[in-house]
């Protein structure tokens, strides 16, 4: 039961991780082009 409890939580937070990621792209890209 936890371990199932643990993947669900994990699936939620990938979702939220990948878009801070596109976001800090997209900063390290603009601080990259100055």
């Amino acid at each position: 039961m936890a371990k199932s409890q643990d993947a669900k939580k994990n699936s939620k937070k990938e979702p939220v991780k990948s878009a801070k990621e596109k976001k800090a792209d997209k900063i390290a890209k603009k601080v990259s082009r100055k």
